[in-house]
């Protein structure tokens, strides 16, 4: 008798694999967001938020998401008679996105709202980040350049309007032809990365116009991000030393720029955004601020870009935490889903206390720039922008490790609705280096631990002023507390400017989970991150934490 074989393509039936996340509500499902929301800023008008968080939950641009990092965008430096174009083409896919992305304002719309706009803004821009994050380059970019153009005020009255707007328009054409833009920066050079003061691009003055100096630029720069953006902010050594400008890519006559695109870098990560390094032959640049003053004046750009540093990490937290709950709903393995497994249960738990406490962190760096005339919040932003930089990043990339471990081989692939995962692991390191990395957060924060404002009040006094409410709810609070203030009292040697970035987040996450997020989430946060025996490893909660509670609000469904 012969044995039977099923057909070729029925070898086996396609069962305990968990449905992908797709077609819900990012903003809705968020409890963790909505609370600190609600509580910042109380009586807020959620229906942007909601129509944001069901664009960028649907399956459509989930979709568009995948094809703009598949597709990477392509240079085009000639076009094919040998004239120089220096262009670069993006999937539609990619261009969905940004018009979803500029229609929500999360660009430079905030800067011409009302009250509560940057917290609006600073929601909206993890919700996005947890679609896609690299095309959100230009987008926080304009959103930080826009207070830095005031330095020159007829390029600001001209160019406000249309950073402002919600429409996005890629062509390359004069600004004055486009309804909406988009701009981006240019500081880094080959011999010096943070080092900004050894950029050797000369700018040589020209002329005056009516949008101020002309100056003529000619160098180069190492990391230029998005150069497709129809404008920039760079450095350049002007007689007067290290100076700010704008150099648009598109002359207003209709000419373009001097400025050459040598390649697109090919990064670990970040893939639909193109990076990339450029020279200037000779392209034309209007002075912003004072000769000799450039580093104050980006700087304030500089500054912003770090708030979104920390948005745009807890958003990839957020996203990499709930891919690994909805594997986890429905994965079973050894006659139990994984989520019912004590173990598992207890390393979702921790990753969702390390997401919420980045939410709670991130949101409260946002109030801050709300509230620019407000001194206590000056001085908050002075002091938490490097420590919600340096700390929130710096926990990103282990975070998306143990929940990429959550969907073990499924989340180490780079296709289907897991896939995801893959993505994130590999964009998490970028905020952490952008923008100054780890070591130059813990400097910065020492120096602002020296910043005074106008009545005398210290950085120092006004952390305190921020800790203090939640005094006495829990002692390993209070005991990091009186020895972080002692610490800064006594003054801090560099060699402790990591530990002491590191307390002053913990501290000020969990004075903020004191006051909008449950008891339970409260007491699991000190217990592990203050009791002293943290391992910094997820999985290791106390085993009085309440794992039920901590799992069901960070559930997205």
């Amino acid at each position: 008798m012969k044995p039977s074989f099923a057909p070729l393509d029925q070898t086996h039936e396609v069962i305990n694999q968990s449905a992908p996340l797709s077609g819900y509500n990012l903003f809705t499902t968020n409890r963790p967001l909505r609370d600190a929301l609600a509580f910042h800023s109380p009586g807020h008008d959620d229906a942007p938020l909601r129509a944001l968080g069901e664009t960028a939950g649907a399956a459509e641009m989930q979709q568009h998401a995948r094809l703009a990092n598949v597709h990477a965008p392509l240079l085009h430096s000639h076009d094919r008679f040998g004239r120089r174009v220096d262009q670069v083409e993006f999937h539609p896919s990619y261009h969905a996105l940004m018009s979803a992305a500029v229609r929500h304002g999360l660009h430079g719309s905030a800067w011409a709202g009302g009250p509560g706009a940057h917290m609006e803004r600073a929601a909206g821009f993890m919700l996005f980040t947890e679609l896609e994050a690299s095309v959100l380059c230009p987008v926080s970019m304009t959103y930080a350049v826009t207070p830095a153009l005031r330095g020159n005020a007829p390029v600001f009255s001209e160019w406000f309007p249309r950073l402002t707007s919600t429409g996005y328009d890629p062509r390359l054409v004069p600004a004055a032809q486009k309804a909406g833009v988009t701009m981006g920066m240019g500081m880094t050079e080959k011999q010096g990365g943070s080092d900004v003061r050894a950029n050797t691009t000369q700018a040589t003055f020209e002329e005056t116009t009516p949008w101020g100096r002309r100056y003529r630029l000619v160098g180069h720069k190492w990391f230029f991000s998005a150069p497709m953006c129809d404008a920039f902010l760079v450095l350049a050594q002007a007689p007067a030393g290290l100076s700010c400008f704008f150099l648009p890519r598109v002359l207003p006559d209709g000419a373009m720029n001097a400025l050459r695109i040598q390649r697109l870098k090919d990064k670990l990560g970040n893939k639909a955004n193109a990076s990339s390094e450029v020279e200037f032959a000779g392209a034309q640049a209007w002075l912003v601020g004072e000769e000799g003053r450039g580093v104050p004046q980006i700087l304030e750009m500089g500054t912003l870009t770090r708030l979104d540093c920390a948005l745009g990490t807890t958003g990839l937290m957020r996203q990499a935490l709930v891919l690994a709950l909805n594997h986890a709903s429905q994965r079973k393995a050894f006659g139990y889903r994984l989520l019912e497994h004590p173990l598992m249960r207890n390393v979702l738990a921790d990753l969702a206390l390390e997401s919420e406490a980045a939410v709670a962190l991130s949101l409260r760096l946002a109030r801050a720039f709300d509230r620019q005339d407000d001194a206590h919040e000056a001085l908050m932003r002075r002091v938490l922008t490097p420590v919600a930089k340096y700390w929130i990043c710096k926990r990103g990339s282990m975070f998306s490790q143990e929940a990429m471990e959550c969907l073990g081989g499924n989340g180490y692939v780079e296709e289907g609705g897991e896939g995801v995962m893959a993505r994130i692991y590999r964009e998490m390191p970028l905020n952490s280096i952008w923008e100054g990395a780890g070591n130059i957060m813990a400097l910065d924060l020492l120096r602002a631990l020296k910043k005074r404002d106008d009545r005398g009040q210290d950085v120092a006094a006004a952390l305190a002023a921020e800790l203090d409410p939640a005094r006495g709810s829990q002692p390993g609070y209070d005991r990091l507390v009186a020895s972080l203030l002692t610490r800064i009292d006594d003054g801090v040697e560099e060699t402790e400017a990591r530990r002491l970035a590191q307390d002053v987040a913990l501290a000020v996450q969990a004075a903020m989970l004191r006051r909008h997020a449950p008891d339970f989430v409260f007491e699991a946060f000190c217990a592990s991150r203050l009791g002293g025996d943290w391992g910094h490893a997820f999985g290791t909660l106390p085993l009085a934490s309440n794992f039920d509670g901590i799992i069901a609000r960070a559930m997205p469904y």
